[in-house]
């Protein structure tokens, strides 16, 4: 399964971004082959539509669940219907590497 992860950084020793559409990097976690990819986020000096577009970029590269510390109500519904599954992670000091690490257990 592909994860999406907000990140404040392109490394694993980055930590989880709390904004969603306006993280800097998305990192893309592969939890059968474990590859990571980062992709800087295009859209997060967007002056509107942030979420909805980033909704769109994670999907386009297969995520099936995304980690954030929270999600905007429209990025919501657009998940919603692409039946992407969405976790909040309230811990804004928490590296990439140990979320990757939560999601192989």
């Amino acid at each position: 399964m592909k994860v999406a992860i907000t990140s404040t950084g392109n490394s694993p020793e980055s930590k989880l971004d709390s904004r969603f559409g306006r993280c800097s990097y998305f990192v893309i976690y592969d939890t059968i082959s474990n590859s990571t990819e980062f992709i800087p986020n295009p859209y997060k000096d967007n002056i509107e539509g942030a979420g909805q577009a980033s909704v769109q970029l994670v999907a386009s590269r297969g995520a099936e669940k995304v980690v954030s510390g929270e999600f905007g109500a429209k990025a919501k519904l657009i998940f919603d219907s692409l039946k992407i599954k969405l976790v909040i992670l309230k811990d804004p000091e928490k590296r990439i590497s140990a979320i990757i690490e939560l999601l192989n257990h």
